[in-house]
C-alpha cells in the first residue's frame, strides 16, 4: 500500500497493511532553506514531495491557510528593524502594536511584544476583528493536491480557536489570565468578536480543496487546562469538527505538549485526529497509555516519536528502542498513525528519518 492508502484506511476506520508513518518536516526544511542547502522555493515545489518519497515518509503538513486576511477601516503599518518585524494597527478604539523577533540560530521567530497587552487593548482588538474579512485563496491547494499523488493527503488550516489565537499569538497565557481575572465581561466580548471573524474564515477553509482540515492550536495542558478548555475552546472544536465531518472531510487538532490535562476532553469533541502527540519520556504519557485517555472514543492518535529523537542528542540504540516500542503498541489496533512529535528540528538527521520506515517495515505489520 502507498502512504496515502494507509492513512486513508485509518481515517475511514479500516486496517491497512502496516502502521502508517507520516512526518512533519516543515521546520527542518525551513532550516535547510535558511542554510541555502535547499532552494528558496523548495517547500512549495514538487521537489519537496519527492524529498518525502526519498525519505519514505508520508506527507500531510504544509502550514497553509486557504484564505486571505484583509483588515479594513484600520491603518496597518508594518516595518522591519534588523531581526525584529513590527506591525501597528490603528483603530478608532485605540492602537495595537506587536513585534516578532527572528532567531537565526534556530530558524524561528516568536513574539517579543504582544499585540494585546492588557484589557485596555481589548476594544481595539475587537474592532480589528469586526472589520476583518476573508477571501478564498485556493490556488496553492490545487497545486499541492496535484503534487502529493500517492505520498499523502492535502491538509489546510482553519484559524485557531479565539482563545488560542490570544494565548499562542496575540497576547500570551499570562496576559490572557490577567485579562480574564480583571475584566471577564470585556475579555469575553473580545473573544466573541474574534469568533465571528474566525467563523467566516473557517467556512472558507472547509470549502477549500483540502481533504483534511486542522485547527492548529499548539495545545499543551500545562498552559491550557480543563477549565479554560471547557469555557472557551470546547464548543469551537465541537462545532467545527461537526462541520468538517458533514463536509465529508476529516478534522485534526494539534496537541503537541503535555497530555494528561486535556487529552480526554479533546477526544470528546468529535475530532477525527489528535495530532503530534508527544509521549514519555519527553511528554507525560507513554504511548501504551494513550488509549486510556480516549474515553471510549475513536479519535485517531497521531505522533509518538519526539522531535529530539531525530538528532544526535539521542543515541541510535535509544532511537531504535523507543521507535520499536511505539510501533508495537500502534500495530495492536488501527487507530494510530506514527508521526513526529511535533517536528523534525533543524539539526535533524536524514538517516534517522529513513530509519523509521525500515523499522515500520520490520515491526509494523498488523
Amino acid at each position: 500500500m502507498t502512504p496515502r492508502e494507509r492513512v486513508l484506511a485509518i481515517l475511514h476506520g479500516k486496517q491497512p497493511d502496516q502502521v502508517p508513518w507520516f512526518g512533519d518536516l516543515d521546520y527542518w526544511a525551513s532550516a535547510l532553506v535558511g542554510r541555502k542547502q535547499k532552494p528558496s522555493n523548495f517547500k512549495q515545489s514538487s521537489d519537496y514531495i519527492n524529498w518525502h518519497r526519498h525519505l519514505r515518509v508520508g506527507f500531510y503538513l504544509q502550514g497553509y491557510f486557504p484564505f486571505k486576511t484583509i483588515i479594513e477601516n484600520c491603518k496597518v503599518t508594518e516595518w522591519q528593524e534588523a531581526n525584529n518585524k513590527f506591525r501597528k494597527i490603528e483603530t478608532p478604539r485605540g492602537n495595537l502594536q506587536e513585534c516578532w523577533t527572528y532567531i537565526p540560530e534556530s530558524f524561528t521567530e516568536a513574539p517579543t511584544e504582544h499585540l494585546v497587552k492588557s484589557e485596555a487593548d481589548l476594544p481595539a482588538y475587537a474592532y480589528m476583528h469586526d472589520n476583518t474579512r476573508y477571501e478564498p485563496d485556493y490556488e496553492f491547494a490545487y497545486k499541492r493536491l496535484e503534487q502529493i499523488g500517492d505520498m499523502g493527503v492535502l491538509l489546510c488550516y482553519l484559524p485557531k480557536s479565539p482563545f488560542m489565537q490570544m494565548v499562542a499569538l496575540d497576547s500570551g497565557i499570562m496576559n490572557v489570565t490577567m485579562m480574564y481575572m480583571n475584566d471577564r465581561l470585556l475579555f469575553e466580548s473580545a473573544l466573541a468578536a474574534v469568533k465571528k471573524s474566525h467563523d467566516r474564515a473557517a467556512e472558507i477553509a472547509v470549502a477549500s480543496p483540502a481533504e483534511v482540515l486542522m485547527i492548529p492550536e499548539n495545545l499543551s495542558s500545562e498552559v491550557v487546562g480543563p477549565n479554560f478548555f471547557d469555557l472557551y475552546m470546547k464548543n469551537y472544536h465541537v462545532y467545527w469538527a461537526y462541520r468538517i465531518k458533514t463536509a465529508g472531510k476529516f478534522s485534526y487538532v494539534h496537541l503537541d505538549g503535555t497530555l494528561k490535562g486535556l487529552l480526554k476532553q479533546q477526544c470528546q469533541t468529535g475530532v477525527s485526529v489528535v495530532e503530534a502527540m508527544t509521549p514519555a519520556p519527553v511528554g507525560d504519557v507513554a504511548v501504551a497509555e494513550w488509549e486510556n485517555y480516549s474515553n471510549g472514543t475513536n479519535s485517531i492518535m497521531w505522533g509518538g516519536i519526539p522531535g529530539i529523537y531525530f538528532t544526535d542528542l539521542v543515541s541510535d540504540e535509544e532511537f531504535d528502542r523507543h521507535t520499536i516500542e511505539v510501533i508495537n503498541v500502534m500495530k495492536q489496533r488501527p487507530r494510530y498513525v506514527l508521526g513526529v512529535a511535533d517536528q523534525v528540528p533543524p539539526d535533524g538527521l536524514e538517516r534517522r528519518v529513513m530509519r523509521v520506515s525500515e523499522l515500520v517495515d520490520q515491526y509494523g505489520k498488523y
